[in-house]
């Protein structure tokens, strides 16, 4: 081995080496670690591999749930389609929807092509909301609000509940009763019968429709000493009314009320 014209032996040591030939002790170092580092670099790539796995160009994206709920409806909404109900398998076999209606509309309120089912259907007209079944239930209940309240004197319910022209009647009978000193006991035992028996619309606004009801009530009226002097605290008596129900249609109001009373047979 040479280095600047000098003739070295080969067991001469490193650090006995002249200055000029320190640049290739130095190569020598770089080559050393440069394959250190190199096998470093294969040896994590190789872990990193088996960790990972190789990327074959078929992955899942990272699943996001808006995306997944957009991609659902991307279809339609692209395409500005409102996608319609499908028909059952037996639609065939019943009748028109169109004609279905017309035929059962007021089924169990009226008998169709009927003077009440005609008045019904002009309530109708004029209130897209009105449904006479709701309607029938909410008369019951408010029958037996406005019998309890007469019977307790609660003025207050009833002003809610009745027109002017009969609330001012319930109240003259209860304050006749107060200045005798009496009170009245009712209790509902069951309604038995709530039939519609008039409708109509009048002056294309007030819808007045007329319910005959058919209860069982314990009633009694007592005296200021407690002694029952009308009715029978323990006696189950059949009671018929004939009431009729009033709504302005055009008001945003949805209450009827109670504008007049009689009893039925």
């Amino acid at each position: 081995m040479s280095c600047g014209g000098l003739v070295i032996r080969a067991d001469t040591p490193r650090n006995a080496l002249p200055r000029c030939c320190d640049g290739e002790r130095m190569a020598d170092v770089f080559d050393i670690y440069t394959i250190i580092f190199l096998a470093l670099a294969v040896f994590i790539f190789l872990r990193l591999r088996s960790v990972l796995g190789q990327r074959t160009g078929r992955e899942r994206p990272p699943y996001d749930p808006y995306s997944a709920r957009d991609a659902v409806r991307s279809p339609a909404a692209e395409k500005k389609v409102v996608t319609l109900p499908q028909r059952s398998s037996d639609a065939s076999s019943r009748p028109a929807e169109t004609a279905a209606p017309e035929a059962e509309r007021w089924k169990d309120v009226a008998e169709s092509g009927s003077t009440v089912a005609a008045g019904l259907d002009a309530v109708a007209a004029a209130d897209s909301s009105f449904d006479a079944k709701h309607f029938i239930t909410g008369a019951r209940t408010a029958y037996e609000m406005i019998v309890t309240a007469f019977a307790g004197g609660d003025r207050r319910q009833l002003r809610s509940l009745l027109s002017r022209d009969v609330y001012d009647g319930f109240d003259a009978a209860i304050t006749e009763r107060e200045r005798r000193s009496e009170t009245a006991e009712t209790r509902f035992v069951s309604i038995d019968g709530s039939t519609v028996t008039a409708a109509e619309l009048r002056n294309r606004t007030t819808a007045q429709i007329t319910v005959r009801f058919v209860s069982k009530l314990i009633s009694a009226t007592r005296d200021r000493s407690g002694t029952v002097i009308d009715g029978n605290a323990e006696k189950v008596t059949d009671v018929t009314d004939v009431w009729t129900f009033a709504r302005d249609v055009s008001s945003r109001d949805p209450n009827w009320k109670v504008i007049a009373t009689e009893t039925g047979q």
